[in-house]
């Protein structure tokens, strides 16, 4: 089954590694991409820069980074941050493992820190040269849903143009006022479009607009298709792209990209069965009820050999016990993500789902032994290393109907848990 594999291009669906994308083989030339990164983030309300506000353990430009890190034929990140920012942006590469990646310092203005990231790709230390790309594509670093069919069709503009960039519709009209702030005319909406990014050009186009552009575009411009047009004489490719391409700007609009990276890691589960009989008919029960829930569901026995490779492509995985007195598969399972370093990016879901049933079909009314003790060791442990355990204990039924229902509320809370991810609930062994 077509699995999420590493959350970076977000839409309704991810964009997934191991999807055939047709432009993964057409791009033969160089690619590489500068992300500014040196704003204040005023706009936030926060003391730290937006770029490296965190959300589900992780910065945000660290998404960023990724999502172009995920597309095969661009060779190298360029990221400008402030002087102030360097060391927390290397530390940043350095415990995402992040690759192909150069930081520079930004410059006092937007247009002077696109240029020093443009100039680095070409000039190395001690004025040494680089082998330039044919095409450079500018994005914001706090824009980090970009689906590489886009980049695609950005990348292939600007080489057949020399310069390209995104636009979108817009939202509200734009009005102009007088000094005294009154109205003073409006603009017809449908004749405009927003300036988005990313933007993409020749390298050596990009590069002369800056050589050649003046101080006061330096200091008071923004726009990067404007320099190419007025210096270069390069007339964009305007590409109207996808609505995932919005910016974070405000405090609000990192819980939004918190919730859409919730809502691509939740799309799938594996159940692990340990092959015993009864384990495997409530997995199946579970995968019924969790696809009705619009969850995709596998039902395996172990995680060795061919279903081994779940762990590389998994966020969450259900454990089904049944009256074990400790939860050592759990314990197991778990090793395996931390050894896979599994959890590095994103965090790792396990529900340990413990079906109490009693020899003569009477349901205990405790877990066994002192498992909600244990169970709250290890998660506190395992919280520790990004990876979120859950339990949930199920009585069996001979009662068909009470049984269904019971299976249904496992299901319901099994789905809750994986697209809340909260940390809060770690540790507990919920009843169902």
């Amino acid at each position: 089954m077509d699995r999420p594999v590493e959350p970076g291009h977000f839409s309704a669906c991810e964009a997934r590694l191991d999807k055939h994308i047709a432009g993964r083989c057409s791009v033969d030339f160089p690619v590489a991409v500068v992300l500014p990164a040196g704003g204040s983030g005023e706009r936030t309300g926060l003391l730290t820069p937006k770029q490296f506000c965190t959300f589900l353990n992780r910065p945000l430009i660290s998404y960023t980074i990724q999502t172009f890190e995920r597309v095969p034929w661009i060779q190298s990140i360029v990221v400008v941050v402030a002087k102030e920012s360097l060391d927390l942006m290397m530390d940043i590469i350095h415990r995402f493992h992040h690759r192909n990646v150069l930081v520079v310092h930004g410059g006092s203005t937007r247009h002077r820190s696109i240029f020093n990231g443009v100039r680095a790709l070409s000039e190395g230390e001690g004025g040494t040269d680089r082998v330039k790309p044919k095409v450079v594509i500018i994005h914001d670093a706090v824009r980090p849903f970009v689906e590489e069919d886009f980049l695609l069709k950005i990348t292939m503009a600007a080489k057949e143009q020399g310069a390209a960039g995104a636009i979108r519709p817009l939202v509200s009209t734009v009005i102009a006022t007088t000094l005294e702030g009154y109205l003073d005319h409006s603009l017809e909406r449908a004749m405009y479009r927003a300036s988005e990014m990313p933007q993409g050009f020749i390298y050596d186009v990009i590069y002369q607009a800056y050589q050649r552009c003046s101080e006061s575009d330096f200091e008071f411009g923004t726009e990067c298709l404007h320099l190419a047009l007025q210096y270069c004489g390069t007339n964009a490719k305007l590409i109207e792209g996808p609505p995932t391409l919005w910016k974070v700007t405000y405090k609000r609009d990192l819980a939004a990209a918190e919730s859409v990276v919730k809502e691509t890691l939740s799309q799938s589960a594996c159940v692990v069965t340990g092959g015993s009989a009864q384990a495997t008919e409530l997995a199946n029960a579970l995968q019924r009820s969790m696809s009705a829930l619009d969850m995709e569901v596998d039902v395996i026995s172990d995680l060795m050999g061919d279903d081994a490779k779940s762990l590389s492509k998994e966020w969450n995985f259900i454990r089904v016990s049944v009256n074990s007195s400790c939860f050592s598969e759990v314990g197991k399972m778990l090793s395996a993500l931390e050894e896979a370093d599994r959890a590095l990016l994103h965090p790792v879901v396990i529900i340990w789902v413990y079906l109490n049933v009693s020899e003569d079909g009477l349901s205990a009314s405790e877990p066994m032994g002192g498992e909600p003790a244990a169970m709250m060791e290890l998660a506190t442990g395992a919280k520790l290393g990004n990876i979120l355990v859950y339990g949930i204990q199920l009585h069996h039924s001979k009662e068909a109907t009470l049984w269904g229902r019971s299976v249904e509320k496992v299901a319901q809370m099994s789905c809750a848990l994986i697209r809340d991810r909260s940390p809060a609930l770690t540790g507990q062994l919920l009843q169902a």
